[in-house]
């Protein structure tokens, strides 16, 4: 079971280089900059932070990366979920706001990855699949966008054939594969940036839920045993958060479970995945899956449940792996593990703030190992004062559905089921 204060039972937390043991909160502290919150958009608002030589506390009330950034599937993916609404919204065209900043992400985990030695089995090559023809009218669209941008990456079109070939199974009629996507393990990935945050000044206070903020000139980040005052406060909960009362029907909390199989004899993986690539459907009510670095079968998606058995997620997972693989039916599985991700209602990643000094990063829609790492620089030269990104997002108002926080659930379940019939036609 997912206890507080411990990450979930997942592959990620088995297989973790490290496990972090940062000290709580304790009595009244100082900074120029309080994160609440030590994920991903935290940990990477932080890092970018300490870099430009700002003094930062990064205040979590469980353990980095607990939430979805220490549980996702490891998706290292291009893209800005709702990027055709921004560009509306700013009467901008979509290529020219977004073209490079859809892999922006990917330049910084890279990076990071090579300028702090961070070891996270960081793999490039991606597939897109496809289950209906529309979805292959998308893939030519997506090809040509790239094409056209003169994209300097392998990228092509596969057929039903190549597809087949490529991941050993029949359930996609085509496919798009892209080499400068890929794939990685998240947790490790997080908790090695924050190292890095550290070893370049950063404080992080684990186990050290906040209870409030109190805005003011100089804003305090409030815990049981503890305070921080700082100049500006982030906060970086993302589906996690629920402090402030007015972020909370901002986004919906839809989770998503994975399992991990028993590591793949070689003769498996090389009719089921020998480019060693990632995969995933075009649905709302996603399937996604990969091999890990010891070549087990990491398989993940949506549905309908709200707790974290890891025998009811084996259960559901495993006829779906079964039917993508019928030969692996009865293969072992290892793990099985949950986490929430927040998908706001217009699938705009909510950039803004609730005071002059108190900021907010969330609601990345599946995209969050990019996304987060771009919403972490941004973050930081919006605290700097260069804020024209930022804006880019902040002046998008979100959909707010009143209720939303206390009917989450029932909205979630209406809004899974809707989906599932929009992702059958």
């Amino acid at each position: 079971m997912n206890c507080p204060l411990t990450h979930a039972p997942s592959y990620y937390a088995a297989t973790v280089n490290e496990v972090t043991n940062f000290a709580p909160l304790r009595g009244a502290q100082q900074a120029e900059v309080c994160i609440i919150g030590a994920g991903f958009t935290g940990i990477s608002t932080a890092l970018h932070l300490v870099e430009r030589g700002y003094k930062v506390h990064v205040v979590e009330a469980n353990k980095v990366g607990w939430g979805a950034s220490g549980r996702n599937g490891g998706q290292l993916i291009g893209g800005i979920s709702g990027e055709k609404k921004i560009a509306q919204h700013h009467g901008r065209d979509v290529e020219e706001l977004f073209g490079k900043l859809r892999w922006a992400g990917h330049d910084i985990v890279r990076e990071r990855v090579e300028t702090y030695g961070i070891q996270c089995d960081l793999k490039s090559g991606y597939l897109d699949v496809a289950i209906q023809k529309r979805h292959m009218r998308d893939i030519q669209a997506d090809f040509e966008r790239l094409q056209n941008a003169e994209f300097p990456y392998e990228v092509r079109i596969l057929s039903r054939e190549e597809t087949c070939e490529t991941i050993g199974t029949d359930a996609y009629i085509g496919a798009l594969l892209n080499m400068r996507n890929g794939h990685l393990h998240p947790l490790n990935l997080c908790i090695g940036e924050a190292n890095a945050a550290v070893s370049r000044g950063a404080t992080i206070f684990e186990q050290s839920p906040v209870l409030r903020i109190d805005k003011g000139a100089r804003p305090q980040v409030v815990t049981s045993d503890g305070v921080v005052s700082a100049d500006a406060v982030v906060i970086a909960g993302n589906a996690y958060h629920f402090i402030e009362p007015e972020l909370r029907g901002n986004l919906f909390p839809v989770n998503s479970f994975i399992v991990a199989t028993e590591p793949l004899e070689e003769r498996i993986v090389q009719k089921i995945n020998p480019r060693d690539l990632a995969v995933c459907d075009p649905n709302f009510v996603l399937e996604y899956f990969r091999l890990s670095a010891d070549k087990r079968l990491l398989f993940g998606g949506r549905f309908n449940y709200f707790g974290d058995d890891p025998a009811v997620i084996r259960k559901h997972h495993r006829k779906k792996l079964s039917r993508l693989y019928p030969k692996l039916a009865d293969i072992g599985i290892d793990y099985a593990w949950g986490g929430t991700i927040g998908v706001p209602i217009n699938r705009v990643p909510q950039l803004g703030r609730i005071s002059n000094n108190v900021f907010y990063s969330q609601g990345y829609s599946g995209h969050g190992v990019n996304v987060t790492h771009l919403a972490g620089r941004i973050m930081a030269d919006a605290l700097a004062g260069t804020m024209e990104q930022f804006d880019l997002f902040a002046d998008v108002p979100p959909f707010v559905v009143p209720g939303a926080h206390t009917f989450r659930r029932s909205m979630v379940s209406l809004g899974m089921l809707y989906y599932q019939i929009k992702d059958r036609l």
